[in-house]
């Protein structure tokens, strides 16, 4: 099987689990993953928030670490990736601003690849118009966004994920092994097709 290539766009205060873990669980399995944010370098930082479940009504935030980036988001091609993965935090929120994000993302949409994308990043799938007829899971709070974006809510579990075609979404970082083991699945279907000649 030809080598895969994710791209990860993250920005301050993305949150540390949902930028890290699959940084580094998707190189495990052999992935190649250039993480990037706009305005920045390969070798700048972003940082990161944790965001923790502790009782109150919704999620607690403090200071993580500081991500190092490993490619210049103004050097991204699209055409060059297989799939793309978006963590949540605070990121989302001001990324979806970002007129060429919004286009990244819709090209990976409009040529059929796998997303990924977890808690509060289904804001930029929303804001890039990719969501409509789609089912898909967010943090709960972005269900309206969701909605609003012509997807479908699935209510599931914080440990759960959910696929719908290409678009692998799940509710938190909680959610990783289920998230994470779907995009793989996802990711190694398309990749194989894409070998094969298909599209």
């Amino acid at each position: 099987m030809k080598s895969v290539k994710v791209l990860m766009i993250v920005g301050d205060f993305v949150e540390d689990y949902e930028a890290m873990v699959p940084f580094q669980a998707l190189q495990v399995v052999g992935y190649t993953v250039d993480a990037v944010c706009p305005d920045r370098k390969s070798g700048d930082t972003v940082r990161t928030a944790i965001h923790d479940f502790e009782g109150d009504q919704t999620y607690s935030e403090k200071r993580g670490h500081n991500f190092q980036l490993n490619a210049t988001f103004d050097s991204v091609k699209p055409e060059s990736y297989d799939a793309l993965l978006i963590p949540a935090g605070r990121a989302p929120e001001y990324l979806r601003l970002n007129a060429r994000v919004l286009e990244i993302v819709r090209d990976f949409h409009n040529a059929g690849k796998p997303i990924a994308a977890l808690c509060h990043g289904p804001q930029l799938l929303a804001a890039a118009g990719v969501l409509k007829g789609k089912k898909l899971n967010s943090y709960p709070a972005c269900a309206p966004e969701v909605e609003l974006a012509g997807g479908t809510f699935v209510k599931l579990g914080f440990e759960e994920a959910v696929t719908d075609g290409n678009l692998v979404t799940g509710p938190a970082w909680t959610a990783h092994p289920a998230w994470l083991r779907q995009f793989i699945d996802v990711v190694e279907k398309h990749t194989t097709k894409a070998t094969a000649g298909g599209k």
